[in-house]
């Protein structure tokens, strides 16, 4: 049906203004008192980039400004000559000493400008690449608890859509700011020079375009801030239109033309929010506009009349005309300078902001050693509740797990079985009670130590578009025994065989010489990426879910053979291959209802034995 109402969850067209941000409410003073503190900002990130560069472009702007302001002086020793009595050859001589100095000056400031934009353009990639990896790096070490919280993602977004590219334009804006200013003073310096009067009338011209500028760049800040989940939607709708993974089920289902409504409602209505926001501003900018213009009739006004009451002679009214001139210019790059600055310095403090954010969510330095393995595993009275969730995943959940045991995790979905995998191999940390390798408490062990000692094979497996020696080693330097041993035990290595590089081949049909796998065959590379970890605790999630009876049942008797000696979890909805495990643990609701071995469950004739007879049945 086309005109069937479409629901978009989080994103209701009414709501897109619900979220005004705190900055659309200051003033100008407030923003004038901020702008130093992001000039500082920028200029901090900019001496962490290249200190040199830095440096380089501060001092050559300042000196732009110093020589501009004695061009200005110098001027009115030209104008003096030129309009004072005698013959002209004589004026025009007077006159070249001067001419001298203001050609002098201007040669210097060009220059001056000319090394500190090529300063300035060295910054930029340097710049772009210490963000982008401070970014990276936060966003691969914060807990990964973090990743299931919505706030969490909203922030990542601002951070990595603009705040990230702003970076390096935060400097250079805040560059141009300050070269700007420069300007104004070497101007307004002449000015106060020539007469007292002309500076104030100077800013009242002025004042207008900044109040026009700082204006339009809280409106656009603003919108975009509450635009930001319609944009996340509409940029997950474009994936699903454009990627190869969905592409298959696209057509299979025709969804084309409902993701294409989809797409469309949300278009349309940011489409509709951006339109509004062009005609605020422009009336902000027209009215700024209007009013700087009166202000500079003001100010030629003033220069009339002192000349007129012979206040100041002609030659001074002429310098104070091109300082004038001068300093409007520079105001006007000001408030382009200024209204950049702001706007993108918004940006920025969300990148700033989320950096901090995520430097709180990482895990603080700890001083116990991983433990050289384990005699025992053990959970005690462990709860953990997902961000925004209203019920617990996990309720005081309490298991043993012994070196060199099968130990197996079985429930439906949503039992809490993955979540409390994700306990035990440390990257979750749960909100109480305690796990405990042996006599060491997990939460004084380095996460990062801990992993090392743990390997996952997940259903949800990432498809690294790696080669395939990578897709196993990630990265890891062990050997080539180490790499072949792995891909056998795994029966990957009967998928190398079968690529046309071999372990050199790589594994994304997007790239050119790249291979793509069937989902069977990625099962097998991620289930030899576990085995080749050789970790104290192998976590088996579902490693059989997309393989065939014969494959599943070929994996299964490698895990036990791998196992001999080896503690291992599995995780499962395939109860005939958990028959063998040492113990079980039935989990319902996030908590363990039953445990043993598979004789004691089914004599017990609960949860567990009701699932395995409804499998076993399928098959008679």
């Amino acid at each position: 049906m086309q005109n069937e109402p479409l629901e978009l969850g989080e994103i209701s067209f009414s709501s897109w203004y619900a979220h005004t941000d705190k900055m659309a409410e200051v003033g100008f003073l407030t923003i004038a008192r901020r702008l130093p503190s992001l000039v500082g900002q920028a200029m901090r990130m900019a001496w962490q980039a290249s200190p040199r560069d830095a440096l380089a472009t501060v001092a050559l702007n300042l000196l732009g400004g110093v020589f501009t302001a004695f061009g200005l002086l110098a001027t009115t020793g030209v104008l003096t000559a030129l309009f004072s009595e005698g013959p002209t050859p004589g004026r025009v001589m007077a006159a070249l000493p001067g001419l001298a100095l203001v050609a002098g000056a201007a040669v210097l400031r060009t220059a001056t400008q000319a090394g500190a934009g090529w300063a300035q353009s060295r910054l930029t990639p340097q710049i772009a690449r210490l963000t982008e990896e401070r970014l990276y790096g936060l966003t691969s070490q914060v807990e990964l608890v973090a990743y299931d919280d919505p706030d969490f993602h909203d922030a990542m977004e601002r951070a990595g859509s603009r705040g990230v590219s702003m970076a390096s334009s935060v400097v250079t804006s805040a560059v141009d700011t300050v070269t700007a200013a420069v300007g104004i003073v070497a101007a307004a310096g002449v000015l106060g020079v020539l007469h007292p009067v002309l500076l104030p009338l100077l800013l009242l011209a002025v004042l207008p375009d900044a109040w026009a500028a700082v204006r339009s760049a809280r409106m656009r800040y603003s919108t975009m801030y509450a635009l930001i989940p319609a944009r996340r939607r509409k940029w997950i709708i474009g994936q699903l239109l454009a990627e190869r993974e969905p592409a298959a089920e696209v057509r299979a289902f025709t969804m084309r033309g409902f993701l294409l409504r989809m797409y469309d409602a949300v278009a349309r209505a940011e489409q509709d929010v951006m339109l509004g926001l062009a005609r605020r501003q422009m009336a902000a900018r027209l009215v700024g506009e209007a009013l700087g213009g009166l202000g500079t009739a003001l100010v030629y006004v003033a220069l009339g009349v002192l000349l007129a009451v012979a206040a100041i002679p002609l030659a001074v009214a002429g310098t104070a005309v091109l300082a004038i001139r001068s300093g409007q210019t520079s105001l006007g790059n000001l408030m382009y300078a200024t209204n950049r600055l702001y706007e993108e310095g918004l940006y920025f403090t969300d990148f700033l902001d989320f950096c901090a954010e995520a430097e709180r969510r990482l895990t603080v330095p700890r001083p116990a050693p991983a433990p050289e393995g384990f005699e025992c595993v053990t959970a005690s009275e462990v709860t953990f509740t997902y961000p925004g969730a209203s019920a617990p995943a996990l309720r005081g959940v309490s298991i043993e797990i012994k070196q060199g045991e099968v130990i197996a995790f079985v429930g439906e979905n949503g039992s809490g079985k993955t979540t409390l995998a994700k306990i035990l191999s440390g990257l979750y940390e749960p909100d109480t009670g305690t796990v405990r390798w042996d006599d060491t408490d997990l939460r004084q062990v380095s996460p990062e130590a801990l992993r090392l000692r743990t390997a996952v094979i997940a259903q949800d497996h990432t498809r690294w578009p790696l080669t395939a020696r990578y897709n196993i080693t990630m990265g890891t330097g062990k050997g080539e025994p180490a790499l072949h041993a792995a891909a056998a035990v795994a029966g990957a290595d009967e998928v190398i065989a079968g690529l046309p590089h071999g372990y050199r081949t790589l594994l994304d049909r997007r790239f050119k010489d790249g291979h793509e796998l069937s989902g069977g065959q990625w099962q097998r590379i991620a289930v030899a990426r576990g085995f080749h970890r050789d970790a104290d605790l192998l976590i088996c999630d579902e490693p059989t879910a997309a393989l065939d009876a014969r494959a599943e049942h070929a994996l299964f008797e490698r895990i036990r053979h791998h196992a001999d000696g080896r503690t291992v979890l599995l995780i499962t909805h395939r109860l005939a291959s958990v028959r063998y495990a040492d113990r079980i643990y039935v989990l319902d609701h996030g908590r363990i209802t039953e445990q043993g071995d598979h004789d004691t469950l089914m004599s017990l004739d609960g949860l567990y034995a009701d699932l395995y007879t409804l499998q076993a049945t399928a098959y008679r």
